[in-house]
């Protein structure tokens, strides 16, 4: 969910690069912003290695994650996946143990690490160079001071480029030129940066395989950068927004054929279960309510409780970004709820709050005296603005304000990503690491010209990173930390971590029998881990106040 509207995705990801299909609509929203309804199916990356060991004792390793080990699941496939690449055993060989490069599982070539793109300053001048030289000529080396005729050297170049390019495409990596672009506009580089980019335009598609996908976006990210920069990027890049039918359906793809949202929902229902074993009054304060999904399973687990079910009143927090996707207000939510939870038999109230999460204050959650609480941020915090952006810090000003309330258990779901505070050219890089993940993670779920996946990512994948490749400042709301930056925020906010039961492990684990065998979860830390192979994508971690914590001990 978005705290602001400001900032929209292009509306034209620059003729669709190689798009053969017809009418796919331009892009908006977040994959971890609004979620489907209830009719849908089911620190840092720095190249640190994590070793940890599936269920068969088998060691592999997790880089791009914390740099302590952890114990990771591997989630058997239990369905049939319809993609043109078969899909991947997680077996581990031998050759992979004493080579972590060469994993049978990293067929697609999704990074093993981070910083494996490039890390060395001296290899990304060498890298910019090589491929100025092949695919701008040695025109590239003339000297502005030079009495040759600038005008004749551009004819030149323009005439003979398209055949340069044709000539060296094949041998050239995306990953590297979309690297190389990226260091060109860091350094201000106008001149190579908009050659690099007329050579992207000819290597991505977003009908392509996941790399090529993923470079049609970062590209209109880097071009929207080169143009200006914050608010002024936002109005350049105009957004249709779909109807929320649309949208919606846009959102139910990817619900269906990616766990991460089903992962939110089932790890938090179980720890505020767990918390709420012996409580006859309820309150969940959810900051990210959506449709209000998350919540029917969990009704339903309290209506069958013994001796009863508690009395349950959500409050749910919403901004305009949700409404347009349902297409009415809060009170959809309620009485779509209400009506369930008394066909179960369970006492309910809801409460909307329609505001961000910035804006929320004490007032607007309606906590009283008596009412057990849980607080849930479902992918939510990184969108809220920390000290780095403003000295009002919403970030931690919201932690602090739920830690007032002493909630009995509050539940965090993030990306495991760092792109909170980093500079422009390490956070494309951690982008470019992170994304590719995931669109190989959908990859393997759906046809390469499967025109609803198409739409699902440029509506719900695109506009997240075109926002941190292209704004800054407070236009920049995907602000993406390391669990490890987490804990210690929480930690320094007052909270204390919960830790995780078996039974949490246990429901994920049931639930990702329907996914792609390469999806893996991971124990570190007092957190579980959701990740695609060789790179975690997700966090689930519980806290309570550490307050509240001195009290029941004194009890």
């Amino acid at each position: 969910m978005q705290t602001s509207q400001e900032c929209h995705s292009s509306g034209s990801i620059h003729g669709l690069y190689h798009e053969p299909m017809q009418q796919i609509e331009p892009y908006c929203f977040s994959p971890f912003q609004i979620l489907n309804n209830n009719d849908c199916p089911g620190n840092s990356s720095q190249g640190t290695q994590a070793s940890f060991q599936t269920y068969n004792e088998q060691c592999i390793t997790l880089e791009s994650s914390p740099p302590t080990s952890y114990i990771v699941y591997d989630s058997p496939s239990a369905v049939s996946i319809s993609s043109n690449r078969s899909p991947f055993s997680p077996q581990v060989s031998h050759s992979y143990l004493s080579d972590p490069h060469h994993s049978p599982d990293n067929t697609y070539g999704s990074p093993i690490s981070g910083s494996s793109i490039v890390d060395n300053g001296n290899e990304l001048r060498h890298i910019l160079r090589d491929l100025e030289n092949k695919l701008l000529g040695p025109e590239s080396d003339v000297d502005d001071s030079c009495s040759c005729s600038k005008s004749s050297v551009h004819q030149t170049s323009s005439l003979t480029r398209s055949n340069q390019i044709m000539e060296v495409q094949p041998s050239l990596d995306l990953k590297q030129v979309l690297v190389a672009c990226a260091a060109a506009v860091s350094d201000g580089d106008v001149s190579t940066a908009e050659s690099l980019m007329h050579v992207l335009e000819r290597m991505v598609s977003v009908s392509g395989d996941p790399i090529e996908r993923l470079g049609a976006y970062m590209l209109e990210g880097l071009r929207a950068r080169l143009l200006s920069s914050g608010s002024v990027i936002c109005k350049k890049l105009n957004c249709k927004e779909p109807t929320s039918s649309e949208l919606m359906s846009y959102m139910s793809v990817l619900y269906g054929i990616c766990p991460y949202w089903k992962f939110a929902y089932v790890s938090a229902n179980v720890v505020i279960g767990e918390a709420m074993k012996n409580e006859t009054r309820i309150h969940i304060i959810d900051f990210q309510i959506a449709q209000g999904t998350q919540w029917v399973s969990l009704i339903q687990d309290l209506a069958a409780r013994p001796g009863g079910p508690p009395l349950v009143r959500v409050t749910g927090v919403d901004d305009s970004q949700s409404a347009h996707a349902r297409g009415d207000g809060l009170h959809i939510v309620g009485q779509k709820l209400s009506k369930f939870a008394e066909s179960c038999g369970v006492p309910f109230e809801f409460h909307g709050a329609a505001l961000s999460g910035c804006e929320v204050e004490l007032q607007n959650l309606a906590v009283r005296h008596g009412e057990a609480l849980a607080v849930n941020f479902p992918y939510v915090l990184h969108h809220m603005p920390d000290e780095s952006v403003s000295t009002a810090n919403h970030r931690d000003r919201l932690l602090r304000l739920v830690k007032s309330l002493s909630p009995k258990v509050v539940t965090i779901v993030e990306q495991e990503s760092n792109t909170n505070t980093a500079p422009f050219f390490p956070r494309f890089r951690e982008t470019l690491d992170y994304y590719t993940a995931m669109f190989e993670s959908i990859d393997v779920a759906r046809q390469r010209d499967d025109r609803q996946r198409i739409s699902a990512e440029q509506h719900c994948v695109a506009r997240d990173i075109v926002n941190i490749i292209a704004c800054e400042g407070p236009e920049r709301e995907e602000r993406h930390e390391p669990f490890g930056k987490w804990k210690s925020r929480l930690t320094m906010a007052g909270y204390t971590p919960v830790p995780l039961s078996s039974a949490v492990s246990d429901s994920v684990k049931n639930m990702l029998k329907g996914y792609s065998m390469n999806y893996r979860l991971g124990a570190r830390d007092g957190a579980f881990y959701l990740g695609w192979r060789n790179r975690a994508m997700a966090t689930s971690s519980a806290w309570r106040s550490l307050v509240l914590v001195k009290f029941l001990d004194e009890q």
